[in-house]
């Protein structure tokens, strides 16, 4: 077969008037039962109360004139909910700051200004004394479902688990949440600092800002935190700071350096302006001699001037810096002929040297310090992103300051400039020890933060390496079957049910990450089951070391996207994460260990090993009988009409199928698989991320015509605003057996699915709509983010096992297509 390139669409995104076209799903808002007048004077009173301690509280510290107001605790019943949507008041600045759970109790924080306590006293007395059109009390969701209101606390805010809560005499750092409705971020940090301050409370002078937060980190304890209403206020949530996983292991070089020299003699480096895999680690050692052909002395930086940009002792970054240049050594070396290499590598410290730590917990800002610098240095490189260091995974898949950053680093929400990172899942590090049981281990160990993140790509580690020729390992044997997860690599099996719907499916892709050895009882690390990569001289002078787990992984991840680009030059990051994720397939192994036998399965399948090992040759090429479509395009997803902002358009793209083609093949099978990629920006606040408060500022989705289903028909299927009268219109029954399926396919910024069915079918399944759901650009006008465009990777690949027909041709013949163009 010939490698082909891929074929861009052009023209194809008609743009059509959206309206949802189906019913609003959800159950009844559940209320306790509740004796209207006694419930409403309790409540009225509870106000009452916390405005009046908030005054003494205020007197007694020599502040009254200075608060700008306090924050509330409404809690509900235990087992309720409270009715998030009705509790702001904005135009008042009554604002709902976070949310949280405590035994089964909803708590919602509210800041209310001062002089503003009137605004609920009038919501419980319209409760008490008024009555809808409909016989209800007014404002009865609302004030039914609060069981109590008193001024909050400093537990009231903490978002974090209930076990790290620390002590009232315990020092810790603290993940400080501010509010930012007003004023720029640089002026929410100033006014923490100072009212900080006067607590002796210390402050990071670095902060993320994200839309109405902004984050920063503060050593204190809780007697200090909890000694000014001012302090509380300025806060919408609170959690502790993040420890690093420090999972870095020496082991004993295992080749020489003359291999490294006869390498060198058959290298072919990268032209001038190559893309770059840019590592966040340790720092690397450049003068390595298989480094320095590609890693340029100004390309090597640091966040911090006085931890110097080369490696520590760890070599971690070092390390990763060979497998992202060369991929597999031990494979390289094993070849005679030419190495071509036709990325670069950037390395920008992000970790001081040990013994010294980030006492300050910054590594949200530094993440983004480190990305400014390497851009700086070089502003026009495709550059892919390779951070291979993680925090712990008590998360459990929800966003974290750090996992927030990259979200707003990848989205190009405050520059434009859309990135693609690489982020790898984290390690199970209690493989040594009795406890650990394969695969039930993995399962049990959440992906770690910031793997989470919505618009990374996250990396978890499989295995093929299972043979052992080592003498000293005689009578061990692999742990991991060939083609299942690495013996370390983390999941995200264990997420919580209600941390599952429509977040991100995690990992997003597995790589080789080398494979353990057990006999009985013991488990090591064996060389013939590592991969080898590039470490500081030392030991007698030697320059190779042995890597395992999803650290190599994850820089395997990055050199695939570096290696798209040397051939794609001009291709979105969006279109490179989504050709990774399209050209993903799970192994034998994997499919055994969750047989297709539900869409739950599958589900458990992804979670596990994300949508596969991705193959650069099917990410790069089409051949004769499996065509690859790619479209980049934006979508307005919301627009304002008559003063509500709803959905605004959807695009539907006819695709150039060889119809002829597929008709007379008739009854042989063919595969269709769509992947739809796209950059969301952050807002990570805790607010219960109902309808007002999603972590997304959009969504997006795509659907395909069913067979026999015409254009008009599935314009209405999918649009109200298709519809010729009031009533939904006949729809055509799915055939299709998708794999993912349409439900499971609905998870963070990132959607791949695929049918196989004959030709025929195929022939008349030839368009794609990409339609919006809702977001927070749409539920909080009040940011005026409701215009903005959104860029969106449409993927296409049509292919049939049959080598002998062309599928590719014919499409390329029609007017839609433009062949994309190799790089030099």
């Amino acid at each position: 077969m010939t490698h082909l390139p891929h074929l861009r669409l052009e023209n194809t995104d008609q743009s059509l008037r959206y309206v949802y076209a189906g019913q609003a799903r959800g159950g009844e808002f559940t209320l306790p039962p509740r004796d209207r007048v006694p419930h409403a004077r309790r409540l009225r009173n509870e106000i009452e109360q916390a405005e009046g301690e908030a005054r003494r509280i205020r007197q007694a510290q020599g502040a009254e004139a200075e608060g700008a107001g306090e924050i509330l605790a409404i809690r509900s019943d235990e087992n309720f909910e409270l009715k998030l949507d009705s509790i702001e008041r904005r135009r008042s600045g009554i604002e709902l700051v976070s949310v949280g759970r405590q035994d089964n109790v909803t708590v919602a924080n509210v800041f209310v200004p001062r002089g503003k306590y009137v605004i609920l006293l009038h919501i419980i007395e319209a409760y008490e004394n008024q009555t809808t059109e409909k016989g209800a009390p007014k404002n009865q969701k609302l004030v039914e479902s609060i069981a109590s209101i008193r001024l909050a606390a400093v537990r009231d805010l903490w978002q974090d688990k209930t076990s790290l809560f620390p002590a009232i005499d315990e020092t810790i750092w603290w993940e400080a949440w501010l509010r930012a409705t007003s004023g720029d971020a640089a002026a929410v940090h100033e006014r923490f600092r100072n009212a900080a301050a006067r607590l002796n409370i210390r402050v990071s002078p670095e902060y993320v800002a994200f839309p109405e937060r902004v984050v920063t980190h503060a050593f204190g304890n809780l007697e200090q935190f909890s000694a000014s209403l001012d302090l509380l206020g300025l806060f919408a949530e609170l959690r502790k700071a993040k420890e690093l996983a420090s999972d870095y292991v020496e082991l004993g070089p295992r080749e020489q350096r003359e291999v490294i020299e006869e390498l060198l003699g058959r290298l072919q480096g990268p032209h001038a302006n190559a893309p770059v895999v840019c590592i966040l680690d340790t720092g690397v050692n450049r003068t390595h001699p298989l480094l320095a052909p590609c890693l340029a002395e100004p390309d090597t930086q640091t966040v911090k001037a006085e931890w110097g940009t080369a490696d520590d002792y760890r070599q971690h970054g070092t390390g990763m810096a060979g497998t992202a240049l060369y991929g597999s050594l031990a494979e390289v070396f094993a070849g005679n002929g030419p190495v071509s290499v036709r990325h670069c590598l950037e390395s920008v410290k992000v970790l001081p040297p040990p013994p010294a730590f980030n006492d300050e917990k910054d590594y949200g800002p530094f993440t983004a310090q480190a990305v400014a610098l390497a851009e700086i240095q070089a502003p026009n490189r495709k550059r892919a992103l390779c951070m291979a260091v993680t925090a712990d995974d008590r998360d459990l898949g929800m966003p974290s300051l750090w996992s927030a950053a990259i979200d707003q680093i990848c989205s190009g929400a405050l520059d434009n400039g859309q990135r693609l990172m690489f982020i790898s899942a984290g390690n199970v590090r209690t493989i040594m020890e009795a406890g650990y049981i394969y695969h039930r281990s993995n399962a049990e160990h959440g992906i770690e933060d910031p793997g989470q993140s919505w618009n990374a790509l996250t990396v978890g580690a499989f295995t093929e390496m299972v043979r052992i020729d080592d003498p000293a390992f005689y009578g061990w044997r692999p742990i991991a079957p060939s083609g299942d997860i690495n013996p370390t690599s983390r999941t995200s099996l264990c997420w919580p049910e209600e941390n599952k719907k429509g977040w991100p499916l995690k990992p997003d892709i597995v790589l080789e990450g080398g494979n353990y050895s057990e006999r009985g009882a013991e488990r090591s690390n064996c060389p013939d089951l590592s991969l080898l990569t590039t470490v500081l001289p030392q030991h007698g002078g030697r320059l190779l070391e042995i890597t395992f787990d999803t650290s190599p992984a994850t820089a395997a991840g990055a050199r695939l996207a570096a290696q798209l680009w040397s051939h794609y030059p001009n291709l979105w990051p969006e279109t490179v994460r989504g050709l990774i994720v399209h050209s993903a397939e799970w192994t034998d192994a994997m499919v055994r260990r969750y047989p297709a036998v539900s869409k739950a399965a599958i589900q458990n399948r992804i979670r596990c090993y994300g949508y596969g090992v991705p193959d650069l040759d099917r990410a790069t090429w089409s051949v004769e009988n499996a065509a690859t479509l790619i479209f980049e395009g934006e979508i307005q997803p919301y627009r304002r009409d008559e003063g509500v902002i709803g959905s605004n358009e959807m695009h539907l793209h006819t695709l150039p199928w060889p119809v002829q083609t597929l008709q007379q093949l008739g009854e042989t099978d063919v595969t269709m698989r769509v992947t739809l990629s796209y950059f969301i920006e952050p807002s990570p606040g805790r607010i219960g991320w109902g309808s007002k408060h999603r972590y997304q500022s959009h969504g997006l989705r795509f659907d395909v015509n069913r067979p026999e289903e015409n254009a008009v028909a599935f314009r209405q299927r999918l649009s109200r605003a298709e519809w010729e009268g009031d009533e939904a219109p006949d729809n055509t029954a799915e055939t299709r057996d998708w794999t993912v399926g349409d439900q499971g396919r609905r998870h963070g910024s990132i959607h791949s699915d695929w049918w196989t069915g004959t030709a025929s079918q195929l022939a008349s399944s030839n368009l794609i709509a990409v339609y919006p759901v809702t977001g927070w650009w749409r539920e909080r006008p009040h940011l005026n983010k409701w215009e903005r465009r959104a860029r969106y990777s449409l993927i296409v690949t049509i292919e049939t096992p049959d080598v002998a027909v062309d599928l590719y041709t014919p499409i390329v013949n029609q007017a839609t297509i433009r062949t994309e163009i190799e790089a030099e």
